[in-house]
């Protein structure tokens, strides 16, 4: 088809409308000068779809911004008319108050930036605890309300409903009534005849006032590594050496398996290896270093030789850790559905047992959907550990929170130190827990 002149159609420029080619059957196809990046107006940015979007969230962004400037000037006015300062300088004084709870070397004479690590570190210690317990009990009770035998799947049903619906303060406080009203005092495992009797092998004696475990010892200590006040053990960090050197070596022994087996078609085993790298090592260093265990001994009124786990901490974990670990549960169950019945099926087919189908086909897939939810648990049981308070458990709550708070006066500053700990905490378990996510979810190809 021939080109249309200006002349065959009046009216229109000639480089307007053009015929299309001979493969395309004589369609015509019109273009319009300057339609396709018209020049730039104001009213495009209420009007244009590439610029509205834009304009909307400039507002909305200009609007926060305005409205959290309020607030600072009218919190800063509010104090100076209150004759106060917004400053941290608080956290450098004296604090002046005792924790029961520590983990590092703590008194009354330090100052409240020392106390508020303190309990930074038994909310670190609760959480870190209660998240193990949890996923154990979760993955324990998931399982087995899935089981074939009645009794067991209706048990763990109920012990699910229960405690999901059950707001979780009230957990902590039945915990504790039951450990102050059952357990006995320290003094019942005195005598030939106690009126207590310690469990595990005479190792473990929970009281109505703690719990005392045995204490690690070594025969030949290698002595300490005193940073400041604070002090690691040598031993300690040959242990972390060890380790991590074996994680590294297991690392490298999976590595040589998989090339084996893209080279020659069948995987060699190296389960002997890759636990032999752990526990050999371990072992040796137990052997050497002379660790052994020392049990708890009644000396008097009270329990020597042991650690003595104070029952706010005890009672505290226990509540986090069922009150968490029914809604693991529930997790865990719903994922375990997800995988297909064929999957099963086909595991069995194979000659695999019951266990070995659960741990070797379904639950590994079952993680794609357990995971994601099982982070927002996780950050509920760390910030529902704020609730120690209710048991005297000395945490970031009740330190900078409590004690810190009510000696200072500095309400805002110690509010806004502790939401800031929390959303610095929420935000590495959260980013912990994606990356292990972004490592067991199927790969797509």
């Amino acid at each position: 088809m021939a080109r249309v002149s200006a002349k065959d159609k009046p009216g229109r420029k000639a480089s307007g409308i053009q015929a299309a080619g001979p493969g395309r059957q004589g369609k015509i196809m019109v273009s319009y000068p300057g339609a396709v990046d018209p020049p730039f107006r104001l009213s495009m940015l209420v009007y244009d779809r590439r610029y509205r979007s834009l304009t909307i969230q400039a507002v909305v962004f200009i609007l926060v911004m305005l409205v959290a400037a309020w607030l600072v000037r009218n919190t800063v006015h509010n104090l100076a008319i209150m004759g106060k300062t917004f400053s941290f300088d608080f956290l450098f004084r004296r604090a002046g108050y005792d924790i029961p709870q520590q983990l590092i070397p703590y008194n009354s004479d330090d100052t409240h930036l020392r106390a508020t690590v303190i309990g930074l570190l038994n909310t670190l210690q609760v959480s870190i605890l209660g998240c193990i317990a949890a996923t154990v009990i979760g993955v324990l009770v998931g399982v087995l309300r899935l089981s074939s035998n009645w009794l067991i799947a209706r048990l763990m049903t109920v012990y699910v409903e229960v405690f999901r619906n059950v707001p979780l303060l009230l957990w902590i406080l039945i915990v504790l009534a039951s450990f102050s009203e059952i357990l006995p005092p320290p003094n019942a495992y005195r005598g030939e005849d106690p009126a207590a009797s310690m469990l595990l092998f005479d190792t473990i004696a929970p009281t109505n006032r703690y719990t005392a475990i045995p204490s690690l010892a070594m025969t030949n200590n290698p002595g300490v590594l005193t940073l400041g006040r604070q002090g690691i053990n040598i031993a300690v960090l040959v242990f972390a050496a060890v380790l991590l050197a074996a994680f590294f070596a297991r690392r490298a022994i999976s590595g040589w398996a998989t090339r084996v087996q893209d080279a020659t078609g069948r995987r060699p085993r190296t389960w002997w290896a890759q636990i032999g790298v752990f526990v050999v090592p371990v072992l040796a260093l137990v052997w050497f270093f002379g660790l052994h265990l020392v049990p708890p001994t009644l000396r008097g009124f009270n329990f020597a030789d042991g650690i003595n786990l104070d029952n706010s901490f005890v009672v505290l974990w226990i509540a986090l850790s069922f009150y968490t670990g029914a809604f693991i549960a529930e997790i865990v169950r719903a994922g375990i559905l997800s995988v297909s019945q064929g999957q099963s099926e086909a595991a069995a087919a194979l000659g695999l047992r019951p266990r070995r189908v659960m741990s070797l086909v379904v639950l590994p897939q079952a993680l794609r959907v357990i995971i994601p939810p099982l982070i927002s648990q996780y950050l509920n049981l760390t910030k529902n550990s704020s609730l120690a308070i209710a048991v005297g458990f000395m945490d970031l709550r009740g330190t900078l929170g409590g004690t810190t708070l009510n000696q200072t006066g500095r309400e805002l500053e110690c509010m806004v130190l502790m939401m800031g700990v929390y959303l610095a905490l929420s935000l590495l378990i959260s980013a912990g827990m994606n990356l292990y996510n972004s490592r067991v979810k199927l790969k797509e190809r």
